[in-house]
């Protein structure tokens, strides 16, 4: 199982702002669309993750004046990307060992979907589900 199977299903929409964007922009994009983090692109290129981790240890370091801050200067750069062909268990195995939750997708340098660990978690889930019931389903019919 690979990264292009989970984009297949949910679909490779991906939110990003662009490094100048302030803070404040990006935090009330995290906000309005329930999401824990964005892409930063440059020139069509990703630049960094913003993280709501990102924006709560800055904020106490600096205080609300983060908030006018370029996204740049608070993001963790360079991203941790994988790419379509990725096995779902090596990009489980990347989050933990980096300790993140989100993971850009790239094809070349283009970004074509953003993975959480959450997507990752249900996938193998639905997977390991469906074997059960296939197995289930085996033992009942002999």
């Amino acid at each position: 199982m690979t990264i292009a199977a989970i984009l297949q299903s949910k679909g490779s929409e991906v939110l990003t702002v662009e490094c100048d964007t302030p803070v404040r922009d990006a935090v009330a994009l995290l906000a309005e669309r329930k999401i824990g983090a964005v892409p930063v692109v440059k020139a069509g290129v990703v630049a960094g993750i913003m993280s709501e981790r990102d924006v709560i240890y800055c904020l106490q370091t600096a205080g609300a004046a983060v908030l006018d801050f370029t996204v740049e200067r608070i993001m963790t750069a360079p991203a941790i990307t994988v790419t379509p062909d990725t096995e779902i268990m090596s990009a489980l195995s990347l989050m933990t060992r980096r300790r993140i939750r989100h993971l850009p997708v790239v094809r070349g340098e283009a970004l074509i979907g953003l993975v959480s660990i959450g997507d990752l978690v249900k996938f193998r889930m639905d997977k390991i589900e469906a074997e059960a019931a296939a197995m289930l389903s085996y033992i009942q019919s002999v």
